[in-house]
């Protein structure tokens, strides 16, 4: 598995290198940094690809940070267990149904991040989901395709960023290449094939590996 999570940690690392690329030719359009944390609320779903890589910087913290981290994310998986009662450990998203996955994740939620420092840094920054990396900026590929055409208030105040080429990215072969790696850690886990495993960041944290195992064979 490891080698799985490395070679998803190189794809990664292209995402961070068109972003880059994308703030150096336009400073003045993209507000985005490490330490604004204005996207950093609420809960969204990220794969269990992406929380395996998550878990790899999270058990690289302290163990008293870790402590008060995995003690937040039970209470908070808690609450949302109050919310919908069929939502429990080990808090796969597949069970509930994609019409009930709103209330579980409202878009008025505010509620930090777990992951976020006293200063608005993320703590795990290097091993952040996909989604995080991708926020900020539309996402249109090199075809001309519009994947997700919003992006930040803070962003793009003075122009429409869908107009502007050099933004774009090969997003379409990108996901292509996050869907086998995850075809490959499933088939790696368990044996058998499965297009999606979501999960929310709090889950992440506190996921026992045999249960999530056993709910996905």
């Amino acid at each position: 598995m490891n080698a799985i999570l490395d070679r998803y940690g190189a794809l990664l690392d292209e995402v961070d290198a068109w972003f880059r690329r994308s703030l150096e030719q336009h400073p003045d359009q993209i507000a985005c940094c490490n330490g604004c944390s204005e996207c950093c609320r609420g809960l969204f779903d990220i794969t269990l690809l992406d929380a395996f890589y998550l878990r790899r910087g999270f058990d690289k913290l302290p163990e008293p940070l870790k402590a008060e981290i995995v003690q937040a994310a039970s209470g908070r998986l808690g609450q949302l267990s109050l919310v919908d009662p069929a939502f429990v450990e080990p808090w796969l998203l597949n069970g509930i149904p994609e019409a009930d996955w709103d209330a579980l994740m409202p878009e008025e939620d505010d509620t930090p991040c777990l992951l976020l420092s006293e200063t608005g840094g993320c703590l795990v920054y290097e091993y952040r989901p996909m989604t995080c990396r991708l926020n900020g900026i539309p996402l249109i590929d090199v075809s001309g395709e519009e994947l997700f055409d919003e992006w930040c208030t803070l962003n793009f105040t003075g122009e429409d960023p869908r107009h502007l080429t050099d933004l774009r990215f090969g997003f379409t072969d990108l996901f292509t290449r996050e869907l086998l790696l995850f075809r490959e850690l499933i088939r790696h886990l368990t044996g058998s094939p499965r297009n999606e495993v979501d999960l929310f960041i709090p889950a992440a944290i506190v996921m026992d590996y045999r249960r999530i195992i056993e709910s996905v064979t």
